[in-house]
């Protein structure tokens, strides 16, 4: 018997018992369609976090407040700091003003967040009042719809006044033009200048539900602090970016009083947009590692019933198998011939299980889509590969026993 012959006989028992052979693949569809969508899924988060990172800019340097490592590994101070919620105030404006006299650096601002009862004559709303410096959009890419944003000379003279997100327009103005009117802050009384375009949600936050005052006026008026939670810098040549990090590295070093050799007691952490996507390679990768792991248990359980259907249809074809021996057929022939039809039911199982996880991970990313999240459809290449080269392998590796029964028969 040559291929061709195999194969025809192996469609033809598929044919004559189709529940049997559906459910026999049924466990390898569910487990294959499951690590389609887990890896899918994992490719569109990343793209999707990358994606609102660099809507800050990809030539982006992010400098924010860290509990300083102990050096101590029984005391665990600074895990049990962290898990205090313990606040870092080291982060000063004069640390972004030094900060941008760096030669790489194009521009910088600093930045902390807030959250109060914004009231209009019109309405009231809990708004996030994002403070930044008056150089926000030499670095951020909103776009200004009406008015104007803030001066670095508003924020050094502590002016009240605000640049507010498209959301909250709407809600306290409606229909009035926001620019000129009076928005009560805290019990304090604001000028709104400006209003900015409709931006969406960037990192789970929606900006436009946020208002944007100067920096200064939020830490001194509203919420009576001296510190900052980010510095965001923007870098001029990318071939000096490492350096550039580490003149910041340096810079603060040396304003805070921590000793050059012994990076451990920094209390600040700085990125670049690669040490980003490199972070959340490593978390994702191990995210889906791990989820991909379960799905090959699934994998495992539909093998071995696949191996449990093929030794119990022993019995149903003892005669066919007596037959073939009676004209001839090798225990070989035998064995190669119930070894087939264990792979092709694995292949076609996993080929199903590919198709549906593709269509499931298309829904996430169409649901995504409708929730406002810039979500890729993504199927790598490799997890199609590694999803047919294991399905194959689990019909063979499982197939073996029950066609070495047969063939002994």
């Amino acid at each position: 018997m040559n291929s061709v012959q195999n194969l025809a006989l192996a469609f033809t028992s598929f044919r004559r018992t189709p529940l049997r052979t559906m459910l026999t693949g049924l466990g390898i569809v569910i487990s294959i369609a499951s690590v389609i969508i887990v890896i899918s899924s994992a490719q569109g988060v990343k793209g999707f976090l990358i994606g609102q990172f660099e809507q800050f800019g990809s030539n982006l340097i992010q400098t924010e407040p860290r509990v300083p490592h102990t050096g101590s590994v029984n005391s665990g101070e600074s895990q049990e700091a962290m898990a205090l919620g313990t606040v870092i105030t080291t982060l000063k404006i004069s640390d972004m003003e030094a900060l941008r006299k760096l030669p790489n650096i194009e521009a910088a601002y600093a930045a902390h967040f807030g959250q109060v009862v914004a009231t209009s004559a019109y309405d009231k709303k809990t708004v996030m009042v994002y403070g930044v410096s008056g150089t926000y959009l030499d670095i951020d890419q909103s776009l200004i719809a009406k008015g104007r944003f803030f001066t670095e000379e508003e924020d050094a003279s502590l002016a009240r006044v605000g640049v507010i997100g498209s959301n909250v327009a709407e809600k306290l103005y409606g229909d009035q033009n926001p620019v000129g009117q009076v928005l009560k802050l805290k019990n304090r009384n604001f000028s709104v200048i400006g209003t900015f375009e409709p931006k969406g949600a960037v990192l789970f936050f929606n900006m436009d539900d946020m208002v944007y005052i100067p920096v200064q006026t939020l830490q001194k008026q509203i919420l009576g602090i001296d510190y900052v939670s980010a510095i965001s810098s923007k870098y001029r040549d990318k071939e000096r970016v490492r350096s550039t990090v580490a003149d910041i590295e340096e810079l603060l070093r040396q304003r805070h009083s921590i000793d050059r050799d012994n990076p451990d007691k920094d209390d600040f952490v700085v990125q670049t947009m690669d040490d980003v996507s490199s972070t959340l390679d490593t978390i994702i990768g191990g995210f889906t590692i791990l989820l991909v792991a379960l799905a090959a248990i699934s994998l495992i359980v539909g093998g071995v019933g696949i191996m449990n259907i093929m030794y119990v249809s022993v019995l149903e074809r003892t005669f066919e198998i007596g037959l073939r021996m009676a004209v001839g057929a090798t225990r070989k022939q035998v064995l190669r011939q119930f070894l087939l039809e264990a792979v092709l039911v694995t292949l076609l199982g996993g080929i199903t299980g590919i198709l549906v996880g593709a269509f499931v991970a298309y829904v996430i990313t169409l649901v995504a889509g409708l929730l406002g999240f810039a979500w890729k459809f993504v199927v790598p290449l490799y997890s199609v590969l590694l999803s047919v080269g294991f399905s194959a392998a689990c019909g063979l590796i499982f197939g073996l026993y029950p066609a070495r029964r047969d063939a002994a028969l």
